[in-house]
């Protein structure tokens, strides 16, 4: 028998090698910020922020979204990306903090950051939060993103000349290209709130953007009507799935590095008027899949890549927040409705998936979706703790 030797395949081109996780990071850093920097802004508008601070904020998430992603992935040298909380976003713009400063924001913020360190120095209480259980958290999820999906619908009818063009874009273009559909029905809205407004919002924009400092004010009402569902929001629907995502691609995330990092950027963000960093899930997947490079061990560039474009994105935060200034606020909102239409489908079948649970997933998503303040206290806290009564009084009930 002849035996043919087989020719070793030649190496890759380095450029290649280098191209492919480069140009993956480059689009999730993209399709990150395209999809949810008008909702941060929004939401930081909503609890009490100037249009300084919110660009601010917005600033401030950048850069530590891109130097937490930059340093640890170099270090651990994994495909370990961040992104700020677009739920703790959304819940920012469903709350607001009613007559509260943004002060107090601030301070129900730095509360946030301090738990989630917390949580990496102390391991019972990362398990606490992963054991709420799953109906509730996702029924508290899906009470906040639902008034905000409603806006799409509200904008195509109060302003069908703006409102219906960015719908038919956001169909379409989820109908062909749907990591594109978010950041496409953006381009459309900003196209239309520039023939709307003229160019004065130009002239309010800041071309080289700066952070301000917020000196930080700690209200009760406002740490628990805020900070705690913000904390939650961000453990149990972005850092826990984030940590399942890589996993499915074969990484084992460093779960105490991660969540003290991001805790304590999430922290210093927080004086300059960002809300809460975490662990990405949707862009993860782009960067720790195969598509960002066939070889596992040089995913991790695709990370890092992603966090110098954040960096570069901060500096558009100016021109941004001024952007959504001028834009009536149903549109802003609508934009953001479409981009967490997937979450509030996501949040809905994990709230309804156990069938003797969905009662008290139903009272929670009831209770957080109306919006209502008691003592000063929002919905969100108020619909996790009515629906944790619920599950209660029922499981008793059956076991009698």
């Amino acid at each position: 028998m002849r035996i043919i030797a087989r020719r070793p395949r030649p190496p890759e081109p380095r450029g290649s090698v280098i191209l492919q996780p480069i140009s993956a990071g480059v689009v999730a850093a993209i399709t990150g910020f395209a999809t949810s920097f008008a909702l941060v802004i929004a939401g930081l508008r909503a609890v009490g922020a100037s249009d300084a601070q919110a660009s601010s904020g917005l600033l401030a998430l950048c850069l530590v979204v891109g130097i937490t992603s930059i340093v640890l992935t170099w270090f651990l040298r994994i495909p370990l990306s961040f992104a700020w909380s677009t739920p703790g976003a959304a819940l920012l713009l469903a709350a607001g903090t009613g007559s509260a400063s943004f002060a107090s924001a601030v301070g129900a913020f730095l509360v946030c950051a301090v738990l989630i360190v917390l949580c990496g120095l102390w391991s019972p209480l990362a398990r606490a939060i992963t054991r709420i259980p799953k109906p509730l958290a996702s029924a508290m999820l899906a009470g906040i993103l639902f008034p905000i999906c409603l806006a799409p619908i509200q904008a195509s009818v109060e302003l069908p000349l703006l409102g219906l063009p960015i719908v038919v874009t956001w169909l379409v273009l989820y109908r062909f290209a749907q990591r594109w559909a978010v950041p496409g029905a953006m381009a459309v809205a900003a196209v239309a709130i520039g023939l709307t407004a003229g160019t004065d919002w130009l002239d309010a924009a800041t071309l080289a953007p700066s952070l301000t400092f917020v000196t930080p004010e700690f209200d009760p009402a406002v740490v628990l009507s805020l900070g705690i569902p913000l904390f939650i929001v961000t453990m149990a629907g972005q850092n826990v799935p984030g940590v399942i995502v890589m996993s499915t691609f074969g990484y084992t995330v460093p779960t105490r590095a991660a969540l003290m990092g991001s805790g304590a950027a999430s922290g210093l963000g927080a004086l300059f008027g960002g809300h809460v960093i975490n662990l990405a899930a949707i862009t993860a997947a782009l960067m720790a899949s195969p598509e960002a490079h066939p070889d596992r061990n040089k995913r991790w560039i695709a990370s890092f890549t992603a966090g110098i474009v954040y960096l570069v994105l901060g500096l558009g935060a100016g021109v941004a927040t001024a952007l959504v200034a001028a834009s009536p606020p149903i549109i802003i909102t609508a934009v953001a409705g479409l981009a967490v239409l997937g979450a509030l489908v996501a949040s809905l079948t994990g709230a309804l998936e156990d069938p003797d649970s969905r009662l008290p997933a139903i009272a929670t998503f009831l209770v957080v979706a109306s919006g209502i303040v008691v003592l000063g206290v929002g919905s969100a806290f108020w619909g996790l703790l009515v629906g944790a009564v619920v599950l209660i009084t029922l499981r008793r009930r059956v076991s009698v």
